[in-house]
């Protein structure tokens, strides 16, 4: 690191848990980001401020104005750009020193298992169980740590699946596919459906960023379980996940 990268994380460099040396590890480290929309917006942000090196941020979505409410890393001169574009623009411009990689198709197949193998951590900002499904499929035979958020009206959830520890659950462990309520039938469920309170999306991709950070810099402690937040009680309550030893994606071959 040079003067000035010195002086930009020095706010961090100097927890005793992240250092130079977890601080090098960062901007070695490279994220995947799949989703811009409004979980992906501030983990964009706050991964490229807090200097993670590599970026990728994949969304084949549009920038709409209903987006606008919630999805801070696009504006209203936005309107009609592709989502991984505008997201690049906007963390670019906190941190120009990021190289930042923009996905404008959506992520599924071989493209989803090249991508989640050339990271170090993937963050799941996406909408709909069926990407959901595939991401943790993706993550689970690259052995890559997955951390997993979700929002709806003023609910938030949050839980990190780390394939390389063989006690940590997966997300079909949580939700099997097919489960009903929270399994694959559900995908109407949306923000478009359902409506979400603006910052639900930016404390739980906050969360979702601060837990990456950890991983890659190797301070603390991963998350373990789920966490899920009652925007209206203001209460956070935490569950164990074990994993299922029947499960589909981690279980048994």
């Amino acid at each position: 690191m040079d003067d000035q990268a010195l002086l930009r994380y020095s706010r961090q460099i100097m927890l005793d848990q992240v250092d130079i040396d977890g601080q090098e590890r960062l901007l070695a480290g490279h994220a995947l980001v799949v989703g811009a929309g409004g979980l992906g917006s501030p983990v964009a942000l706050y991964l490229a401020a807090a200097g993670l090196g590599r970026l990728t941020l994949a969304d084949a979505d549009e920038v709409e104005l209903s987006n606008l409410q919630r999805q801070i890393a696009h504006a209203t001169a936005d309107l009609g750009r592709n989502k991984a574009e505008s997201a690049r623009e906007a963390a670019l411009a906190l941190n120009p020193g990021c190289t930042i990689q923009a996905i404008t198709e959506h992520l599924d197949g071989a493209a989803l298992a090249r991508a989640v193998a050339e990271a170090d951590v993937v963050l799941d900002c996406t909408d709909r169980f069926s990407s959901r499904y595939a991401i943790n499929a993706a993550c689970r035979t690259a052995r890559v740590p997955l951390v997993s958020g979700a929002a709806i009206r003023f609910s938030g959830q949050l839980a990190v699946f780390d394939a390389r520890d063989p006690d940590s659950p997966c997300y079909a462990c949580l939700y099997p596919p097919g489960g009903g309520e929270s399994g694959e039938g559900d995908e109407a469920l949306s923000c478009a459906e359902s409506g979400v309170v603006a910052p639900l999306v930016g404390l739980i991709g906050s969360f979702q960023a601060l837990e990456a950070i950890k991983l890659v810099s190797g301070a603390g402690t991963p998350h373990r379980g789920l966490s899920t937040f009652d925007g209206l009680g203001g209460q956070w309550r935490h569950f164990r996940v074990p994993r299922d030893p029947a499960c589909p994606v981690c279980g048994p071959a």
